[in-house]
């Protein structure tokens, strides 16, 4: 005969139904850090609610590069230093800093936000393509860097990208396949980044 699981008060259920949300966290580590943060950091989870609550009220997209900014146009897309003719494609936020820690890359950026994933629902409409190529044909861009990650959706992404905005005539390169098949770039070192960018290939 199983033992009863104990009934949960609903502020716990919604604070653990909460954890689940983010990626890679199950039932049982859900629990494990609710329970945590309930038990022993308090004090932590009031900072964490009130962070989470000011990120999502003060930051929008950058109307250029559509990552996270605190303004319309974010400091990378204003900084005079920039290289304007280097446009470098990124899945996400976490891939934009990954690339800007290997310090060998000095051009501007566009987020997808996301990859195409066709079982998911996530089609070109979705990452707005449409929205890349306005950017990618803005006067002084020479050429589109496709750095998404090399797993199945984001080699399919690259792939769709590309013969979308190849008929723009954008001149268009891959990372270099130091990167290793099936990896993401937020979890490549910074060497790894900077080797792949400066062997790139066309595509």
């Amino acid at each position: 005969m199983t033992n009863p699981v104990l009934p949960e008060p609903a502020p716990l259920r919604e604070l653990i139904d909460a954890f689940k949300r983010l990626p890679g966290v199950g039932e049982r580590t859900a629990r494990r850090m609710a329970y945590h943060v309930l038990q022993n950091d308090v004090v932590g989870a009031q900072e964490l609610s009130q962070a989470l609550q000011h990120a999502v009220t003060a930051l929008m997209h950058c109307q250029r590069c559509n990552s996270f900014s605190e303004t319309e146009i974010c400091q990378t897309c204003s900084n005079p230093q920039r290289d304007p003719s280097l446009l470098c494609v990124v899945e996400t936020p976490a891939d934009q800093n990954m690339v800007e820690a290997s310090h060998s890359y000095h051009g501007l950026y566009y987020v997808l936000m996301g990859r195409l994933a066709p079982l998911e629902g996530v089609g070109p409409k979705d990452l707005q393509f449409q929205r890349i190529a306005n950017r990618a044909s803005e006067a002084g861009v020479k050429e589109v860097i496709l750095a998404t990650n090399y797993t199945a959706e984001g080699e399919t992404t690259a792939h769709y990208l590309a013969e979308y905005l190849r008929t723009n005539g954008i001149q268009l390169t891959r990372l270099a396949r130091g990167v290793p098949a099936g990896s993401e770039l937020e979890y490549v070192d910074a060497s790894t980044i900077a080797w792949a960018l400066m062997e790139r290939r066309s595509t």
